[in-house]
């Protein structure tokens, strides 16, 4: 922290506006956050460190509810622990997000006619440059308003000079170790993007396509292939078949024709073919299919490449300069006339690779790309779990991180742009390969013929740095030393391969064995109120930043929290924003009204001796609320502990002990003057507590109440131990005396502020205290001379006598409760009839059974509950 934080404000007004107006709260308050250096660590600290780096946001992205989400819980665990003492870091910034960036510039260029071979790469680079300083990072203003406590002071960017340092650094020690290597290997292409994509950037989705069976060979030395991509059979090499399988073993080792081609080409048996499936025979095509590419590795088959970088044909021929989708129409047409199609099947629904940026049907490509050797490192990544020292969170998510680092094939790091890093090596007139370092100079200049590679590093590479680059790795800097290994990465279970698995390779090879973060903390995703993921398509996109200037960022962020259970995804509609916003008034009017009625900080608690069973009761419950919330804080259960919160400040503090304390406070005198201070106890550790996920408000009325200079950097509240079994046992009575009337008042169709003349016998209870209490809430009257009970409603050792004569009409009462009665005692003969019988048992469904006796045990209960009603009316 600066010394800013340090900095006295001016005294707190000691009034508050009869509405709370988060739009007029939210941005000043937080750029007065940032102004004294609240999110600022301090390296130079004796405090103990506390760190998350953010998951670097694309610079071309805005902000979604998805990061919304992942954002609230990671401000609330760094805000808690500033509170609890650390030295807490967040630690921002932005990814360059190579391809998206790149296209995001590239189509500027096209509505000036113009392509980035037009400007050349130096030129083009610099005008990406210049659109990242004018349109990225809009998501960085956006976190602001979500309310972010980030160090600001130390955001990075993955193409900065620091993080471009480190990740040369690494590619050379990579690259010096062996563990990277360039081959020809089959890759991801998209003929969009014009660009290598790894696995895991590829998304699988079931499309129409057409499955065709095409005859290969002639005469008696024929066998029958089927394929979905017919335009690459111009490329096939072989036909596999299984070793075992006897319809062919004439066959092996023979050469049959190739449809139009003037080829001929082998028959080899491998192991990889299944005989059970389809005709048992498979083209092999090695240069457009990764595992036709490793049959013709173990058969030294030639690799034939039949389209361009753009998926158009480039064989010689007839196809020649056509799409591969219109290819393969042209070509099954030429198929067909020449009676080599045996069957053909359309639709034929199949799992299809696209690029996950553009949408683009990928095409497996034979290329030469730069690869990482990740066998040692991902091994070292799985012991790290296995060994305990990272922790993943919930535990059962571990198996989807062991089934990848313990599958993992290598990764292809090259990536056919401009923006990114570009891979440090150089190739020489007499085909020498050179590597160079960050501090190293090139082995030699264009004019020497030596020239850089042209490729740039996936931007997964740079990212799976971020732990340690953005805290000046390669260097010892103060920020390294003080500030990793990280606490916690935060992070969507949907990106453990993205992302996570790869930060742990990276982290323990440059960090020589530590960890890059000692939990990993997984999260689901969020979804519509439906559970329905949401997406532009199905038109249930939603922009935070809409409920944000509708209900508050506070409203927004308790919603999210509220929802977050580790590992499951998140449903959210917009009513339960509404409910959130609800929350933040109730908080609000409550510590409004404590105010004007008195509450205070000033002084110690009075001893426990001086306070009523009502104050025991809230602090014996404050305190289990505190152990109850770091309880949950520390097993990230953050919809857990936004439950307790809201359940505690809402029915507890502002339901029950506000509404117990108002006669105390108007009797005034000593009383008064204790619960006045037990009040403002109990707001000022409920408002420190809902602080983390709701912190525009709770610092808005904390230092109104306390006159402190700002919650942010309060002390975290601890339990103190104090507990009162027998003030929270006499309290629940109470609570259920008054909620017991309550409810037969409603049932009566008695209005809420109507006054019902009762006599309370609560001698032998621990309730005769309260008798003012429970009188004034349930607007219970002394009896009067004439006073009758018509209804006595025993309830916790006490009994209340209540005179409803002249307040209700009887004989409409019970006409209409007779009514209710006859139709649910209905109800009850038809659902038992149904259950009854055989017949219809044995046909319906089980969901449709199961309602109905649903229905039957809703009419028991409506029978019993009105029954009741009934038997407790006088007689008319």
């Amino acid at each position: 922290m600066t010394e800013n934080a340090q900095q006295q404000p001016t005294a707190p007004s000691t009034e508050l506006p009869t509405q709370y107006a988060p739009a007029d709260v939210e941005g000043p308050l937080y750029e007065r956050w940032v102004e004294r250096g609240y999110f600022v660590a301090d390296a130079k600290s004796d405090k103990p460190a506390y760190t998350i780096v953010i998951p670097p946001p694309n610079v071309t992205g805005s902000l979604h509810l998805g990061h919304a989400f992942q954002h609230t819980l990671m401000d609330a665990l760094t805000r808690r622990k500033r509170m609890q003492g650390f030295e807490s870091l967040w630690l921002p910034g932005m990814d360059h997000a190579g391809i998206a960036t790149q296209n995001k510039v590239e189509q500027q260029l096209a509505e000036e006619g113009k392509s980035r071979h037009d400007l050349g790469r130096e030129e083009f680079v610099e005008r990406v440059w210049q659109w990242k300083e004018e349109y990225g990072g809009r998501i960085l203003g956006q976190m602001r308003r979500l309310g972010d406590g980030v160090d600001w002071d130390r955001e990075r960017f993955t193409m900065d000079e620091g993080l471009s340092k480190a990740v040369q650094t690494i590619f050379k020690k990579l690259y010096d170790d062996e563990l990277i290597y360039r081959a020809e290997r089959i890759i991801n292409w998209c003929p969009r993007c014009l660009t290598a994509i790894s696995d895991i950037e590829v998304e699988y989705q079931e499309d129409d396509g057409e499955l065709v069976s095409i005859k290969y060979g002639e005469g008696d030395e024929t066998l029958v292939v089927a394929t979905t991509r017919a335009e690459t059979m111009l490329g096939d090499t072989a036909v596999a078949v299984h070793p075992d399988d006897e319809r062919y073993k004439h066959l092996v080792g023979k050469r049959i024709k190739l449809p139009l081609t003037n080829r001929t080409i082998p028959v080899v048996a491998d192991t990889h073919v299944d005989p059970e499936f389809g005709t048992g025979a498979v083209k092999v095509t090695p240069a457009h299919d990764p595992n036709d590419f490793a049959i013709g590795q173990r058969h030294n088959l030639e690799s034939i490449t039949v389209m361009d970088e753009r998926a158009v044909i480039t064989v010689h021929g007839p196809f020649e300069g056509l799409d591969r989708f219109e290819a393969r129409s042209a070509i099954v047409a030429a198929l067909r006339s020449q009676g080599r199609i045996v069957a053909e099947k359309r639709p034929y629904v199949h799992s299809v690779g696209h690029c996950s940026r553009c949408k683009t049907t990928i095409e497996p490509r034979l290329s030469m790309q730069w690869w990482v050797k990740v066998g040692p490192l991902a091994k070292a990544a799985g012991d790290a779990v296995r060994d305990g020292r990272v922790k993943i969170h919930p535990e059962d998510m571990s198996k989807r991180y062991f089934d990848w680092v313990d599958n993992m094939h290598d990764w292809c790091i090259s990536r056919q742009l401009w923006w990114g890093h570009r891979i440090p090596v150089w190739y020489g007139p007499e085909g020498q390969v050179v590597c160079v370092g960050p501090d190293e100079q090139p082995p030699g200049t264009e004019a020497e013929g030596w020239k850089q590679d042209t490729d740039v590093l996936d931007t997964w590479f740079s990212s799976g740095l971020w732990p340690f680059s953005t805290l000046g790795w390669p260097e010892q800097t103060e920020d390294l030393r003080k500030f990793y290994p990280t606490d916690v990465l935060l992070t969507g279970h949907d990106i453990i391969f993205f992302w996570v698995a790869r930060m742990m390779m990276f982290g323990l090879y440059a960090m020589d064995g530590e960890v890059p973060f000692r939990t990993i903390a997984l999260t689901g995703l969020v979804r519509d109120e439906r559970g329905k993921k949401m997406s532009k398509s199905f038109g249930n996109v939603v922009d935070p930043l809409d409920w944000m200037d509708k209900y508050g960022s506070d409203a927004v962020r308790f919603t999210l929290a509220r929802g977050a259970n580790p590992g499951t995804d998140v449903p959210i509609g917009e009513e339960w924003v509404q409910a959130s916003r609800n929350f933040a008034n109730k908080i609000w009017n409550a510590t409004r009204f404590a105010m004007m009625n008195g509450a205070t900080v000033e002084g110690p608690l009075p001893d426990p001796s001086e306070m009523s069973a009502t104050d025991r009761w809230i602090l014996s419950r404050l305190n289990k609320t505190v152990a109850e919330v770091d309880a949950f804080y520390d097993d990230f259960q953050f919809a857990k502990l936004s439950d307790s919160l809201f359940h505690f400040a809402w029915d507890e503090v502002f339901d029950w002990y506000v509404e117990l304390s108002k006669t105390t406070f108007q009797a005034g005198g000593r009383g008064a003057e204790v619960s006045q201070r037990v009040l403002g106890e109990v707001l000022d550790v409920t408002l420190k507590l809902l602080h983390p996920v709701v912190p525009f408000v709770t610092d808005t009325l904390w230092t109104t109440l306390t006159g402190g200079e700002s919650v942010v950097i309060a002390d975290w509240p601890a339990d103190s131990g104090f507990r009162d079994e027998v003030a929270e046992r006499e309290i629940e009575s109470l609570q259920s005396v008054i909620t017991e009337v309550r409810r037969f008042r409603a049932d009566q169709g008695l209005q809420p502020g109507q006054r019902v003349p009762a006599r309370l016998t609560l001698d032998g209870t621990a309730l005769a205290p309260h008798e003012a209490a429970i009188r004034q809430l349930l607007r219970l009257q002394p009896e009067g001379d004439a006073f009758a009970a018509t209804a006595t409603l025993p309830v916790a050792g006490a009994t209340v006598a209540l005179d409803l004569s002249g307040t209700i009409d009887v004989a409409a009462e019970r006409k209409r409760l007779a009514k209710d009665l006859a139709a649910a005692e209905k109800e009850k003969a038809q659902a038992t009839g149904k259950l009854g019988n055989e017949a219809f048992l044995a046909k319906a469904p089980d969901n449709v059974v199961e309602k109905i006796r649903g229905r039957l045990a809703k009419a028991d209960e409506d029978i019993a509950r009105i029954q009741a009603q009934l038997d407790r009316l006088p007689e008319a």
